[in-house]
């Protein structure tokens, strides 16, 4: 460290805080010792500085999927935060199994993280009293409701399912119908779910025409159509449990010949990348995926800096995206 500090100009303590806390030195005298370290090979020994500090500057974050674009938003979100204090991430991919989610916690939690930042709220009753015991920053993030293991972001499914059943209604369609996620146990899916359910039975509509698949991608959208109009073929729109199903009735709209939106409407979840491209673009709901996993780093850092949260469980919001898909 001491070659290092006399090449860049600086002080010993100064190349510490490069790597360890790279936000409270300059871009300029951070540049100058990044490239005296790369000159001279050397590699910051961070291990004592944690085992007394008793810090790792590592957080982990579990999801259930990497296929789905928001999901990435929120690790690049966290990432980027995170990496602005010296911290790292450890990332985790579970599925959508509360099993495998609770393995991998353990294995994580041999790393000492200093925070762990897990999807949803619904957990095996072991893995939250390990995250307890751990003492630890945690932030369960893409839901509202709780209980809480500690601090959560996201936002209500719900809420957002019912504006988006009400946009459906009010743009005239009667038979409505909707394509649930495969892993309907899900507590967001459920919300989603009733939502929509909720929409239809205000506006005096038959709530009953729900379509169960197996597959998340953009199959599960054409068996969801087709199991639909097994069951009502009157239908005039569909609203999917995630865009990528919603993608999927497309798909099959076009290889029918059918005009959306006028012989049948179409809706999704998530505004994905592709829903503003594929034609005639997807009505959706917009949720704010990289925000999320900024205010869930912001949450651990102020924790970790040993500052008060005063607000453990923050609302992101959404926002309804009407595109070409409804009339």
């Amino acid at each position: 460290m001491a070659d290092v500090a006399r090449r860049a100009g600086v002080s010993p303590m100064t190349v510490s805080r490069a790597f360890k806390a790279p936000a409270l030195v300059s871009a300029a005298v951070r540049e100058r010792v990044e490239a005296a370290a790369a000159a001279l090979g050397y590699v910051p020994n961070l291990v004592a500085g944690n085992l007394a500090s008793s810090r790792s500057r590592m957080v982990a974050a579990l999801v259930p999927s990497l296929a789905n674009s928001n999901f990435v938003g929120t690790i690049k979100g966290l990432s980027d935060r995170l990496r602005q204090e010296g911290y790292q991430l450890l990332l985790s991919e579970t599925g959508y199994d509360p099993a495998e989610e609770a393995a991998a916690v353990a294995v994580l939690l041999g790393r000492r993280p200093d925070g762990i930042v897990l999807t949803g709220a619904q957990h095996v009753p072991q893995m939250a009293a390990m995250l307890r015991a751990a003492q630890i920053a945690v932030v369960e993030t893409w839901e509202l409701r709780g209980p809480f293991i500690d601090m959560a972001v996201g936002f209500s499914h719900r809420a957002a399912a019912l504006a988006l059943g009400r946009m459906v209604v009010a743009r005239g369609y009667r038979r409505i119908g909707y394509v649930d996620f495969p892993h309907p146990e899900v507590r967001r899916f459920q919300e989603r779910r009733r939502g929509v359910v909720a929409a239809l039975r205000q506006a005096g509509l038959d709530p009953t025409l729900v379509a169960s698949v197996t597959d998340e991608g953009y199959a599960g959208g054409r068996s969801g159509l087709d199991a639909l109009l097994a069951r009502a073929p009157d239908l005039d729109a569909v609203i999917c449990a995630t865009d990528v199903q919603a993608i999927g009735v497309l798909f099959e709209c076009a290889r029918r010949g059918w005009p959306v939106p006028d012989r049948l409407g179409v809706a999704g979840f998530g505004d994905y990348e592709i829903a503003a491209e594929v034609p005639p673009g997807l009505t959706t709901v917009r949720t704010n995926g990289r925000g999320i996993g900024v205010a869930a780093a912001e949450l651990i850092l102020r924790r970790q800096e040993g500052g008060k949260v005063a607000a453990p469980v923050i609302d992101l919001g959404f926002e309804i995206v009407r595109r070409g898909s409804l009339r």
